[in-house]
């Protein structure tokens, strides 16, 4: 059994920024990918971005160049460096992991809000 998760949300104002954290635990092995999505009121839940074992990242346009998204595979963790928060960025955080296609667990979400 796969566990992950989250910490870190909060309320920002617009511009600043929050690190979220994702900690996976139990049977975990290597070759996993580990990612953030977001679900705001009324919309679907859609990917942030997502990591693999490799440090190869993928990322949805409205994020690009404002999030981060890095992992520490020997402490099962991965981190998500919001940057230039925009209201529109508004939303529960979720973590997952996944061996390809393949979601091993959901974390239970973390809140953020970004309104002045």
């Amino acid at each position: 059994q796969v566990q992950v998760v989250e910490s870190g949300g909060g309320l920002v104002r617009p511009g600043g920024s929050l690190r979220l954290s994702c900690v996976a635990s139990g049977r975990v092995f290597s070759g996993n990918v580990m990612g953030w999505y977001r679900q705001a009121p009324g919309k679907e839940r859609e990917l942030v971005a997502d990591i693999n074992s490799g440090g190869s990242t993928n990322y949805a346009d409205s994020v690009k160049g404002r999030f981060t998204i890095s992992r520490d595979n020997a402490k099962n963790t991965v981190y998500l460096q919001m940057n230039s928060l925009e209201p529109e960025d508004t939303a529960v955080y979720y973590c997952n992991i996944r061996y390809g296609l393949s979601v091993l667990a959901w974390g239970q979400g973390t809140q953020v809000t970004v309104s002045s």
